[in-house]
């Protein structure tokens, strides 16, 4: 028998208005039926959010929520889509700008200009800076870019592009960036595009390109490494890769221009990975949506219909390889002069915004 308690006996009476009390805490703590409980933390969102069109694909590789939050990399207010969204407010078409705002209001690459990159570069490091974001960068100016005897593009020669390259860097400064250096320049060298004459200087200039960059204490480089499309046999990039300096930047850079899947992409640069003592890689995924488009050829990947945005740029991507998603070329420039688009590189609005309309 245990010792009475004098307090209980005084309670007693308060009992029946502490359990309503208790009752009342209880729902205002618990989700209502018509209201669901905040959702657990997950992994960060994708493209923006308007409700996705009849149209839209099945690739369940696109996310698109709208927390820009998760990204750590700065939006370009100045960029063609968000001027785009401006002019199409100031004509009535709010609901065409608010689709295509899916991709204005999401970090994209600014591809340096090929006369004078510091102007550019040192307008968007300052706001970069300004908002406590990372600048994304590529670097695309080697000399012979192209194919062919004939190839063109680029710097006049050499020493044109050192200097370019140097002004590049200079023009970064202190500011936080990730570089994404010379799509296609390591492809060209196994898939046969570029001169077997041209080799070993591109070699040397992509290896001097990387030390000088990486003097930017706070940039990151990643040599592009083409894509599933470009180069089906992984491992024939991996020797070509370290010997353009790959082990002293921070990895490469996969799908840049590309179609491909982010499980596709992912696959293929895991194979390089693999074959190069574990190298981290970046991922382009602003049209990642919808996977390959179909057909073979060169055709097949430029400007084709169908195709939607993929996962926003992100530095939390829940894969150890992969540091980022990135959307390195920017959705709604063209690819070229085929299916009625405009020069290469060129803004071209209606497919920006089918782009937008069909991604999930």
């Amino acid at each position: 028998m245990g010792v009475p308690d004098p307090a209980r006996g005084r309670l007693a009476p308060l009992a029946p208005l502490l359990a309503l009390l208790l009752a009342a805490l209880t729902a205002a703590c618990s989700p209502s039926p018509g209201r669901p409980a905040p959702p657990a933390p997950g992994p960060p969102a994708g493209p923006a959010a308007a409700a996705p069109s009849a149209d839209a694909g099945t690739d369940t590789d696109a996310n698109t929520d709208t927390d820009t939050d998760a990204s750590p990399f700065w939006v370009d207010p100045r960029s063609a889509a968000a001027r785009q969204v401006a002019a199409w407010d100031a004509r009535g078409r709010s609901g065409d700008a608010q689709v295509l705002r899916r991709i204005s209001e999401q970090p994209m690459a600014l591809w340096a200009a090929p006369r004078d990159p510091g102007r550019e570069i040192r307008r968007a490091a300052g706001e970069a800076r300004a908002a406590g974001r990372t600048l994304v960068l590529t670097a695309h100016h080697l000399p012979y870019r192209a194919c062919g005897p004939r190839a063109a593009g680029g710097a006049a020669h050499a020493q044109a592009y050192r200097t370019w390259l140097d002004a590049f860097a200079a023009a970064i400064g202190d500011t936080k960036a990730v570089v994404v250096l010379e799509p296609d320049a390591v492809v060209h060298l196994v898939d046969g595009c570029t001169e077997e004459a041209r080799h070993e200087e591109r070699y040397r200039l992509l290896s001097q390109a990387v030390d000088r960059l990486k003097k930017q204490r706070h940039t990151r480089v990643y040599l592009d490494a083409g894509g599933p499309a470009s180069v089906p046999d992984a491992g024939r990039l991996a020797r070509p890769l370290l010997k353009a300096g790959l082990a002293r930047a921070d990895g490469f850079a996969v799908n840049v221009a590309g179609f491909g899947s982010v499980t596709a992409a992912r696959a293929y640069g895991a194979r390089i990975s693999e074959r190069t003592g574990g190298e981290h890689f970046v991922i382009d995924t602003g049209r990642a949506g919808d996977g390959p488009p179909p057909g073979e050829g060169p055709t097949a990947w430029c400007n084709p219909p169908g195709r939607s945005l993929g996962p926003a740029p992100t530095d939390r991507t829940g894969d150890p390889l992969v540091d980022a998603y990135l959307w390195v070329k920017r959705p709604g420039e063209s690819d070229g002069a085929c299916r009625g688009g405009p020069p290469e590189g060129a803004w071209w609005p209606d497919y920006a915004l089918g782009l937008a309309r069909r991604a999930r």
